[in-house]
């Protein structure tokens, strides 16, 4: 989005002038990068969207000025994300972005909003898999470029045969059918699946979480707009807009780890 100088106008017309790097040629349009796929967080059905993640950019968006009809989202699997901000396809990203030093050199972040912890998703009757360290030779699917993945290969390798797909509506897909033993992302993402009604009783989270995810908000490298993310999400957790998002999204019974409602960290 292009930077304008503005005397007087509406409050979305001057937030829009502090974005920078926008991927909307419409300077009054936000352009919001989410999961198309991840039940509970961001899903497309048609030309709605809903999930956590959705109710959050929302909020945050509506904090900066812009009205439901101002943004567009738009879909970022998790092997584009950093590629997607950097070229000017979207303004922010909300999709269950982890937080981690390597994707900093890249792109910012605002947040976290979320904290999560990465699981097992398998057949509800499965009693193998307790763990990541009961993978040995078994069969598990995560998503290119994903953290998750990543902590597979750094941690658990040996003995683990890993299948990486663009989308976890593909590693859910491959479960369901038998084909692979275990699904490996954040558990609220596991959660979100299982809670399908196509997948109820069918699937289980294994409940063994074995990393911390920060979820934050990604941006342009050069951004002037962190810190008012930061104090949207701040406002959000405190007005109890945050747990009413938690509680309309996840299946009963789900409870976020001790270490929500996260704190924004500083911005840099």
């Amino acid at each position: 989005m292009r930077t304008k100088l503005i005397a007087a106008g509406t409050a979305a017309a001057a937030m829009a002038a502090l974005l920078t790097g926008c991927g909307s040629s419409d300077d009054d349009k936000l352009t919001i990068g989410i999961k198309f796929d991840q039940p509970g967080l961001g899903l497309r059905s048609g030309s709605d969207y809903s999930g956590f993640d959705v109710d959050v950019a929302r909020y945050v968006a509506k904090e900066l000025g812009y009205e439901a009809d101002q943004i567009e989202f738009k879909e970022t699997p998790s092997p584009q994300r950093e590629n997607m901000l950097q070229s000017g396809q979207v303004d922010m990203i909300f999709a269950t972005y982890s937080i981690t030093d390597a994707r900093k050199e890249k792109v910012a972040f605002a947040g976290p909003y979320f904290i999560a912890g990465q699981d097992l998703l398998v057949a509800a009757d499965n009693t193998d898999i307790t763990g990541p360290d009961a993978l040995d030779g078994k069969k598990l699917c995560s998503v290119q470029g994903s953290t998750s993945a990543q902590k597979v290969k750094d941690d658990y390798s040996t003995g683990v045969q890993l299948q990486e797909f663009d989308t976890y509506s593909k590693c859910i897909e491959q479960l369901a059918a038998g084909t692979i033993d275990a699904v490996t992302t954040d558990d609220i993402i596991l959660a979100g699946f299982a809670a399908q009604p196509a997948n109820a009783g069918k699937l289980k989270v294994v409940g063994s979480p074995f990393s911390e995810e920060q979820y934050g908000v990604g941006l342009p490298k050069d951004n002037d707009t962190c810190q008012k993310v930061n104090d949207a999400i701040t406002k959000m957790i405190e007005d109890g807009a945050w747990q009413k998002a938690v509680d309309d999204n996840t299946a009963e019974g789900y409870t976020p780890s001790a270490a929500n409602p996260p704190t924004p960290a500083a911005c840099s």
